[in-house]
């Protein structure tokens, strides 16, 4: 990618994924292997009038570090500091740019599943608060890397990687970033179309999949694009396919298969199915990495409820590159998905993102997690159930029903 290119995708991450205004803070995350991209970012940022730019790095050496020799009863531990950060830039009404992409995605394979699923770094609670409760403007953008490039393709070719991601991010247009808007417009009015069915349940069926996932009376399906307190409106996921909303977590039933491997904490989950009673997982089985999602729905009285689920369509550019990415960002949104954990306030219509307290007696799932996993594909057929029982065909296959 020329400096140019990479400008150009900074400049979607910056107007589009969180918005940056003048005199606004903004934070990075990012891996030591996106330093390039991460350094050619914030320059950008302060192009932009950002007051300042806190850039934070991540070494997974030292995730794997812990995970060998740390007492067990710390690993769910996380720096205070960190949660500092994260509550400072709140209340600040900053911005935060998440970038993904692991560079050794192999680095955990050797290590006791079970403790694997404990330690959350880097992801934090209070990262996920903030961000869940828009106090601000946040994104998550990819970067590839030599180690995600070999995952990927079998081989460290990273600039096959950058012309795969720049082709799905709309780089190509003249003005990515409008392109980007008028895409959220599309994902908008589908949006419009679901809550005019005013659906009581979806019913999931295709390969290893029977679900049935109530919705909540009053929920209503939504894009990533969000609005921050600020009044402020940003993409939090690029690229993004996805239309979703939040389910009752007391009302799934059945049984689901994913469709994709997993990239879990530095482990892939293969060949993943879950079981349903009650809205509660009741069995995980997996032919690799089974014990890593156990640990992960264990972590709290929430986390093995579902929190979210999504449809995707034939559209996506994500599904038409026909490439397993092992990236959730990009995979999630060439394929229907669910996940498990918090689930998404703004799903709801009673919802008021300006009065927190009013999440306290929602039909919403809370947790300290929030795992999506892949089960779309062309065998999978996705009904809506009306609150008398009537049916009505959604998705069959990736195709929309008229």
């Amino acid at each position: 990618m020329t400096e140019q290119e990479l400008r150009r995708y900074a400049a979607v991450i910056l107007e589009v994924g969180v918005a940056l205004q003048p005199g606004q803070d903004l934070a990075i995350n990012a891996h030591l292997a996106h330093a390039r991209f991460a350094r050619l970012l914030c320059d950008e940022a302060y192009r932009r009038g950002a007051a300042l730019v806190d850039l934070w790095y991540w070494d997974p050496h030292t995730k794997l570090a812990r995970l060998e020799h740390a007492p067990t009863d710390t690993l769910s531990r996380t720096p205070e500091w960190l949660d500092d950060r994260y509550r400072e830039l709140a209340n600040r009404r900053g911005a935060l740019v998440n970038l993904t992409g692991d560079p050794d995605p192999d680095l955990l394979g050797n290590v006791d599943p079970a403790r694997a699923g404990l330690d959350r770094m880097p992801g934090l609670t209070s990262r996920f608060e903030v961000q869940s409760r828009n106090e601000i403007q946040w994104c998550f953008a990819a970067v590839p890397s030599a180690g995600w490039a070999r995952q990927v393709f079998g081989e460290p070719d990273v600039l096959r990687l950058w012309k795969e991601l720049a082709a799905v991010m709309r780089l190509g247009s003249d003005d990515p970033v409008q392109a980007w808007w008028r895409r959220m417009d599309e994902l908008n009015a589908r949006c419009r179309a679901l809550d005019e069915q005013c659906l009581d349940a979806l019913h999931y069926l295709g390969p290893g999949t029977d679900l049935h996932v109530g919705l909540p009376a009053r929920h209503r399906w939504g894009t990533a694009q969000l609005q921050a307190r600020s009044g402020v409106r940003h993409v939090a996921a690029l690229p993004t396919e996805e239309v979703f909303t939040t389910p009752d977590p007391t009302r799934t039933e059945g049984t689901v298969r994913a469709s994709r491997p997993l990239a879990l904490g530095g482990t892939l989950v293969e060949d993943l199915e879950l079981r349903f009673a009650a809205g509660r997982i009741t069995d995980v089985h997996a032919c690799q990495g089974a014990d890593v999602v156990r640990a992960q729905v264990n972590l709290d009285a929430g986390a093995s409820h579902l929190g979210e689920v999504a449809l995707v369509d034939d559209t996506s550019l994500l599904q038409r590159s026909d490439i397993l990415f092992y990236d959730t960002l990009l995979d999630e949104s060439a394929s229907c998905h669910i996940a498990w954990g918090g689930g998404i306030p703004e799903g709801h219509l009673d919802y008021d993102p300006q009065r927190p307290e009013t999440l306290e007696k929602l039909p919403i799932n809370r947790s300290a997690t929030h795992v999506d996993f892949i089960i779309g594909g062309p065998e999978l057929t996705v009904t809506g159930i009306g609150p008398d029982g009537s049916r009505r065909l959604i998705l069959e296959g990736e195709h929309w029903a008229p």
